[in-house]
């Protein structure tokens, strides 16, 4: 079997297993290094990437065939991929590049399988006299129009 497909094949036994857990990414280079990222509905903790290591490390001969292996949680820096990462983050705040690369930035309120919804808060200026009003608006984003999307870090 070819290495690659035996990898993923293992990888998904195990995240079969594991119904909270999901891929972000499975890279494997030229010189057989492995990359798997994760992300869980509830995070990931380092007991589950040592568990996705050893169902691949421990099913895999390395006199057959030699490789590294790196599992490891999808990061803050990470920029949101899937719908299900989208729906883990709803009420936090997102910085979406779309792909004219204009730049959004609101709190994710809702998720589907086709877009999100995010609720921008920002000040305009009062339509009659001086000064400003808050405005709260939806804009409904496709995952199509999505270039990039992180979640704003705030300390």
């Amino acid at each position: 079997m070819e290495f690659k497909k035996r990898i993923e094949e293992l990888l998904n036994e195990f995240l079969e297993t594991r119904k909270d857990l999901f891929l972000i990414d499975l890279k494997i280079s030229a010189g057989d290094d492995i990359t798997v990222i994760l992300d869980g509905d509830d995070g990931v903790s380092l007991q589950d990437c040592l568990d996705a290591s050893r169902a691949i490390e421990f099913n895999m001969d390395r006199e057959e065939h030699d490789f590294s292996l790196q599992v490891m949680s999808a990061g803050l820096s990470e920029p949101l991929a899937t719908p299900r990462q989208f729906n883990k983050n709803i009420g936090r705040e997102i910085e979406v590049m779309l792909g004219d690369s204009s730049k959004i930035e609101g709190e994710l309120s809702k998720v589907d399988d086709e877009k999100i919804t995010l609720v921008l808060r920002y000040r305009k200026p009062k339509d009659i006299g001086k000064g400003k009003v808050d405005v709260e608006e939806e804009k409904e984003i496709s995952y199509s129009e999505i270039k990039k999307a992180l979640v704003v870090i705030k300390f």
